[in-house]
Formats: C-alpha cells, structure tokens, sequence
C-alpha cells in the first residue's frame, strides 16, 4: 500500500514534507516501520542535491549567515533546505528550536524550508534523523539542503559524514584563541568562513584569515582533488556572502561526479553501522532484565565496587540471557 505522504511529498508540498519529517524523528515502532516504507519509496528520487554542513561556535552568526546565502541562492533560482538541530535541554529534554524564527525573512521565501529540529541525545551536532530528514527533502524537489549543527568541538565533525562539502564557521580570533579551536573540526573544513569581518573587526579578521590559511597548509585535505580554503565575509553586511557559492561551485567541479559518488557511497555504509549501533543501544536498555539490573550497576560503578567494563559485560550477558 502506497503511504499517503508519498505523492504530495514528490510533488513539493511542504506540509508533507514536515509531516513526513515528523514521522521518521518518531520512536514508535508502527511509526518506524511506515518511516522505512516511505524512506524506500523515496530513495529513487534522492541524491541530485548540493548538500553543504555548517558548523560554528554559538554567536558565530551561522543563522545570519544561512539566511543571507539562502537568499542569494532563491535570487539564482535554486530552492533550498535548512535542517537546523537545535540544542536539547539535558534536564527536561525539550529544544530552544529557534532557527526557524531567526531566520524569518527566509522562512517566509516559497522556494525555503526550513525544519529546526532537537539533537537529543545524539552525539555530533546532528539528530538522528538528520540523513533521512536530508533525504525527504531531496525528494521534495529542493536542490540544495543544508544542515546547520549545534555548535563546534570534537562532537560536532559527525555533520561532515552526511554532506558533500563541510564548511566551518569561525570568528576572528588569533594567537591562543586560534589554539583554541578544535583541530578535528579543522582537520575535516573543506571551506573555513572567518564571520563578522566588517568595521574594527575586518582587519582581524583578514588576519584570522591568514592564519587559518597558514594552518591548512600543514594539514592533509579531507577531500581528494580539493585543497581547502579560507575566507572572510560579514553575515550582518552581506560582503562575501554571495561569492560563498562561487566555491561551493569550485568545489564540485574539482572532485567530481566520481568523487561526490564515492564520498556519499562511503558515508551511506557508515551511516548503516551507525544505525545498528543505535538500534542495539536502544534494544539494550529496554530490555527488562538489562533494565532490572541497570539501577544497581550504576550504583556499584559510582561507588567503586565495580569497574565500567565488568559492569557493561553483566548488562551484555543479561541481554543475550547468558
């Protein structure tokens, strides 16, 4: 039986498209079941878009910036996606989800959508559902999505596993400063965009700029065929912003139809053993012999009667009733 998500969704309707995104975020099992039907039905219909990530550090301006670029692009004609994971509360488990809010004037564009979403309790910046959420949006019709993470540190490089072109956002800074910032994140930037370079600020940021230049060039690029790249731009001016496509252009036309193939090839077999990590760590803990147990592990590996490693066998032989 088809879903009736299915058609409205391949036609463009963005309330298919919410609605479809709704379901596959969705824990229940009849809910992951029509997820997976509707995933594959779409699957021949994916896979023609640009997909950039954009990460930065809070304050960084990946908003301002995303709705000046989504603007730009809607202005050539291109229609875009923003899948924006807010961060989650720890305590209460709810999301801020306030991207779609700073981001006004794009959300109110036709040719836009824009989709905030909370990380949970996932790791790397990303929800879960992040690569599916991608996905259904091809399928709608849209040729450019973009995935904004929460913030910027070792975590966040997951983001770089699911799209084309990684692009790192990043103040300008220097000296310690420049020390700061993590060198995994760096390691992985197929495009480094120093924010906020406008009035006193441009001169520091022209020299960030330098800086991170020079700090590239001792590291190995990410992306065969493509040597990374360094720029400035002002979000809140819109100086740069729009020559921010004239790279990403560059840089599909330097790795390739091959290269872009390979790259998405290679991020869909670690997208599939992620999977089955998460769906054994959630079988894990609901299964009740492990869930009888855990209180009491917990307690004795707090208190150091038990180290984590033993702890973690008793829960694994638990499971598999051993």
């Amino acid at each position: 039986m088809t879903d009736p998500l299915l058609e409205p969704l391949l036609a463009g309707d963005r309330r298919a498209l919410a609605q479809s995104i709704t379901l596959i975020e969705s824990t229940r099992a009849d809910h992951r079941q029509r997820a997976d039907a509707l995933l594959a039905a779409v699957l021949p219909h994916t896979g023609k878009s640009v997909r950039l990530g954009i990460t930065g550090v809070p304050g960084v301006g990946k908003s301002t910036l995303i709705e000046r670029f989504g603007l730009s692009l809607i202005g050539q004609g291109r229609s875009l996606a923003v899948l924006a994971i807010d961060p989650s509360s720890k305590r209460g488990g709810g999301s801020i989800l306030g991207d779609k809010t700073r981001m006004e004037e794009l959300s109110r564009q036709k040719a836009a959508f824009i989709r905030p979403s909370p990380a949970g309790t996932t790791l790397g910046g990303v929800a879960r559902r992040t690569r599916e959420a991608m996905l259904l949006s091809e399928a709608s019709g849209f040729d450019t999505v973009i995935v904004e993470t929460v913030g910027v540190g070792q975590s966040e490089t997951a983001v770089a596993d699911m799209v084309d072109m990684f692009i790192v956002l990043l103040l300008p800074a220097g000296g310690d400063d420049l020390q700061g910032i993590k060198r995994g994140v760096i390691e992985l930037a197929d495009l480094i965009v120093v924010n906020k370079a406008d009035g006193d600020l441009e001169a520091t940021a022209k020299r960030s700029a330098a800086d991170y230049q020079h700090a590239l060039r001792m590291l190995r690029s990410p992306t065969p065929g493509w040597i990374p790249e360094v720029v400035t731009c002002s979000a809140q001016t819109g100086k740069g912003v729009t020559e921010l496509w004239t790279i990403v252009d560059r840089f599909y036309k330097a790795v390739g139809e091959m290269g872009i193939a390979h790259r998405r090839a290679e991020q869909a077999r670690a997208w599939m053993w992620n999977e089955v990590g998460e769906t054994l760590l959630g079988e894990l803990r609901r299964h009740p012999e492990v869930k009888r147990l855990v209180g009491g592990l917990e307690n004795d590996v707090e208190n150091g009667r038990i180290t984590p490693a033993a702890a973690a066998r008793r829960m694994l032989q638990a499971f598999y009733g051993r």
